[in-house]
Order: structure tokens, then sequence, then C-alpha cells
């Protein structure tokens, strides 16, 4: 399984934005096309972003509509 984080994601949360949003804009997602992949609305994922632990599944659901693995979003 790979398990590898691209630099630009890094780069990102060393300058302060989390796991999640890191990768969301390293995958040019926009909110609204990932919580249309989750089946959630916008401002609920929007909430999801900003949290810096996730719960397990809710990393798996996010890391699936990312297309990476859950590790990928742990740091």
């Amino acid at each position: 399984m790979d398990s590898m984080i691209p630099h630009e994601v890094v780069s990102r949360i060393v300058d302060g934005a989390l796991p999640v949003r890191a990768w969301r804009e390293h995958l040019n997602l926009t909110q609204e096309e990932v919580a249309k992949r989750m089946g959630i609305s916008q401002p609920a994922f929007a909430q999801q972003e900003t949290v810096a632990k996730p719960r397990k599944a809710t990393r798996e659901k996010i890391a699936a509509a990312f297309g990476i693995t859950a590790n990928q979003l742990e740091l």
C-alpha cells in the first residue's frame, strides 16, 4: 500500500493547513466536489476540514473520496 505523501502536501501542512485541506488543495478539488463524492453537504465537509484529528471512520471516507489511503491523512 502506497503511503507516500507528496512534498506539496507536506509543505502546505508545514505552512499551517490541516491534512484534509492540504490534500484537497493538492488534488485541485473543491469542497463541493469532495462533499458530493462523500454524499454529504458542502458545509458538512467544510466543518470536517477544520478537525485536526478526524475519527478513523471519517478519515477513511475522506481518503476514499480523495483516492488515497486513510494513513496518508495522518500526520
